[in-house]
């Protein structure tokens, strides 16, 4: 019996009605082709920076460092010591990469139906050529396939990079990187477009790990000793100068809330103050953040960096996960966020100035038509980001444009990033938002809301011109 070829429809993602999958087909085939432009995302710098960078095994570059596959697989019971994450304590976990892979084969059916699932199909059957679906009996054969692959020259990252057409790629940094990688890339002379951008939450978080060791090494890099909030603030200055040199557009922050409120100097003296002694309560830490987002935006306006704020996601929720294995393991939870009274603050201070752009990100998919389309269809500053983790899916993506896009329109948007770690996944990642958002378009198109030329305008600027515009890219 011969089994059937692993194909991927070529109208995938499209409406079954007739006229609208045509007028899905004809937008997307107009942006198909169209660069990358990925304004913020996970990847390490260091894949870039070795021009002989050779990726390890398929276990190493799709299972074991990626949080969507292994937290699947853990909600179904199975040990994350099985797929080979390493523990903190030093404990054993499995080394074997072919049993870490056939794992995962045998329990691939997990994934059908989900964003990670659309993914990791066209990952295989584009990208690494497989024709057999992955199962546990086809797994030690992809596994080799895939393996020959990435031993190939062609299968580098930065081939990669030019076969994936990507124009430009943001990465995103603590605030204390020296920025090694980006420099050598720089040094290199590789055409390749990679930028870095500004994350100050392990120094502006008073309750982060280690924040005490990580002020220190602000001091360090930055050349200024933090001994006040004055000279945190300097250092903090100097690091956003010095990362706009390397070529940032942008900073990002992240916050439990969206809450953002001003503090006097001398509240915010003293606050900083109890912190460098270990005296911050966790009330403290609240309102510091708070007060940073502040700052954050007016060094913002001053120095034009784009501002990010994702918002709603309850850090490391699983505690036995995050103590053996530590941080950023799939064990991230939303909850209910408040951006109509928390950011009152900050937009009163600084949402009428057209030189702020605050790009806001949300896992609340409930505010999306109650509070930030109102917000983003009215302040100047303010860009919707797209949808974010949970929701970066075919659902996910319609929601969000069912919901903004009549009061915000698509101009308040800050068009696609794929916010990912797993690099070979870019691609796919564009396309499913290229996909649904030309199905979308292309419905609004068959109703008559728009015609054939808005509708290409909407398309080229969801696929493209937005994420230019927003971060800056142009």
């Amino acid at each position: 019996m011969i089994e059937k070829s692993w194909t991927l429809d070529a109208n995938r993602f499209f409406d079954p009605d007739p006229a609208q999958r045509r007028a899905a087909r004809a937008l997307y085939d107009s942006v198909a082709g169209l660069p990358l432009v990925c304004p913020h995302g996970h990847v390490d710098p260091r894949l870039f920076s070795d021009p002989d960078y050779q990726f390890g095994s398929p276990s190493e570059l799709l299972i074991i460092p990626d949080h969507y596959v292994t937290r699947m697989l853990y909600s179904q019971g199975i040990p994350m010591e099985a797929l080979g994450v390493p523990r903190l304590d030093g404990g054993a976990v499995e080394t074997d990469h072919r049993k870490i892979w056939q794992v995962f084969a045998d329990n691939f059916q997990l994934f059908r139906g989900t964003p990670s699932g659309v993914w990791l199909a066209t990952e295989l059957v584009e990208l690494f050529g497989v024709r057999e679906k992955l199962n546990g009996d086809t797994a030690q054969a992809i596994y080799d396939q895939i393996a020959a692959c990435l031993a190939q020259p062609e299968f580098r990252p930065r081939a990669l990079f030019d076969r994936f057409n990507i124009e430009v790629l943001c990465t995103t940094d603590a605030a204390t990187d020296t920025l090694e990688h980006h420099q050598a890339i720089r040094a290199s002379g590789w055409h390749g477009v990679v930028r870095p951008t500004f994350r100050p939450d392990a120094v502006v978080n008073l309750d982060a790990a280690g924040w005490r060791a990580n002020i220190d090494r602000l001091s360090e890099v930055s050349g200024v000793d933090v001994v006040s909030y004055s000279t945190f603030i300097e250092a903090l200055q100097q690091r956003r100068d010095f990362f706009k040199e390397m070529g940032a557009t942008a900073t990002d922050h992240a916050s439990v809330t969206a809450f953002a409120a001003h503090l006097t100097d001398a509240e915010a003296k003293a606050l900083f103050a109890r912190a460098l002694t270990g005296d911050a309560t966790a009330y403290d830490a609240r309102r510091f953040t708070a007060h940073m987002l502040m700052e954050m935006a007016r060094m913002s306006i001053d120095d034009g960096l784009v501002m990010q704020l994702h918002v709603g996601s309850v850090r490391n929720h699983n505690e036995v996960i995050y103590t053996r294995f530590g941080p950023d393991k799939g064990c991230d939870i939303p909850q209910s966020s408040d951006f109509v009274h928390g950011l009152h603050s900050l937009l009163g201070a600084f949402g009428n100035d057209p030189r702020l752009t605050l790009i806001l990100f949300t896992l609340d998919e409930t505010t999306y038509a109650r509070e930030l389309a109102p917000l983003a269809g009215h302040y100047p500053a303010l860009r919707l980001g797209p949808p974010w983790w949970f929701h970066d899916s075919l659902n996910g993506i319609a929601r969000y444009l069912d919901q903004v896009t009549e009061t915000a329109g698509l101009q308040n948007m800050s068009g696609f990033n794929d916010d990912t770690r797993a690099y070979p996944s870019i691609p796919a990642r564009h396309d499913l938002w290229r996909r649904t958002c030309a199905n979308w378009v292309a419905g609004l198109q068959v109703r008559g809301v728009v015609d054939e030329e808005d509708a290409q305008a909407m398309i080229f600027d969801l696929a493209y011109g937005l994420a230019k515009r927003a971060y800056r890219l142009v």
